[in-house]
């Protein structure tokens, strides 16, 4: 047995998460090389195993979430050196376990498009269910891409895992007019999508923000120009969720361009019972405040380092005072 190919193995097993069927395929070899080519490689310390007691202060920052905002917090502990790309992995492995757990059948989930939905899509795992559907909830098409390839691969990815009908949402993520938007609202094309958005159980979303390490989709890819981030910035925007955009202090209603946003609004999310928002990142901190503010979700799924930061935040805020503009929940 050669050492390369132990070490070969032994990457693809512990740091890849390969399982030892896939591992095989792909060296060539019986399951059973595998399984010894991994023992090898332990035996000969190539590989080396540590435990990791269970974080208190993953525990002790889900409770203060939970305490401060009313939502069910699950923090993904996470190395202090680790890369928000290692982070961001991290947290969509423990999602997808937790929306194989959530989503049965006979069930809608709405998902939003997104960088952060779309690594969650990876690391999802066949569950069968009888009778379900996955609807997008806002469109994607924009003036220099149609965006349809993107959005339209990440909902039949998460269809598939769940063997459950889909339903795309052909409009764009922004009308150039209101008045566009509520025309197109009114096609029986778009009123089935939108009905079976309307009977969603759970909505599975990230939070976009614009000057993100990992760069939000929606400021990345064309969806607005420069004469728009302007208008936003000066407007105290500091993320979107669902690509409707909101301020630190969870209002929304009086910003121009939501009014031309095919996504759903956070008081039309608030009618979903289960409110699934997914977040890594130091500087989205500001926009997942404002998310919760709005009481978009019922769910934050968290990694460590970026739960700490929103809670120095909420406190430096001063959580729980009056907003400075009218709050995006009233109404």
């Amino acid at each position: 047995m050669r050492e390369d190919d132990a070490f070969r193995a032994a990457t693809m097993y512990y740091l890849q998460d390969q399982t030892m069927d896939v591992i095989a395929r792909t060296l060539g070899v019986s399951r059973s090389t595998v399984s010894r080519m991994i023992k090898s490689a332990r035996e000969s310390g190539m590989v080396r195993i540590s435990l990791r007691p269970p974080s208190r202060s993953g525990a002790n920052l889900g409770h203060r979430l939970a305490a401060t905002f009313g939502i069910k917090a699950h923090v993904v502990p996470v190395r202090e050196s680790a890369t928000e790309i290692h982070r961001l992995e991290q947290v969509a492995m423990v999602a997808a376990r937790l929306m194989s757990e959530w989503f049965s059948s006979d069930m809608v989930l709405g998902v939003a498009w997104g960088n952060t939905v779309a690594a969650i899509s990876r690391h999802l795992t066949p569950t069968p269910t009888r009778g379900s559907a996955v609807v997008q909830l806002n469109g994607s098409a924009n003036t220099s891409a149609s965006g349809v390839t993107y959005a339209s691969g990440l909902i039949t990815t998460i269809a598939s895992a769940f063997d459950a009908t889909m339903y795309h949402f052909p409009v764009p993520a922004f009308f150039d007019y209101a008045e566009t938007k509520h025309m197109m609202w009114r096609e029986q094309s778009i009123k089935r999508v939108l009905d079976v958005q309307h009977r969603a159980d759970i909505a599975l979303f990230g939070v976009g923000a614009i000057s993100a390490e990992v760069p939000s989709h929606v400021y990345s890819s064309g969806y607005l120009d420069d004469a728009e981030i302007a208008a936003l910035t000066a407007d105290q925007v500091v993320g979107d969720v669902c690509t409707v955009f909101l301020r630190e202090d969870g209002s929304y209603r009086d910003i121009a361009i939501n009014s031309r946003a095919s996504g759903p609004s956070p008081r039309e999310l608030r009618a979903i019972k289960r409110r699934v928002c997914v977040v890594v990142g130091d500087r989205k901190v500001p926009a997942v405040l404002g998310a919760l503010r709005a009481r978009v979700a019922t769910d934050l799924i968290i990694d460590e380092t970026t739960a700490s930061r929103l809670l120095e935040l909420a406190r430096t805020a001063g959580e729980g005072a009056p907003p400075r503009r009218a709050p995006a929940v009233a109404g």
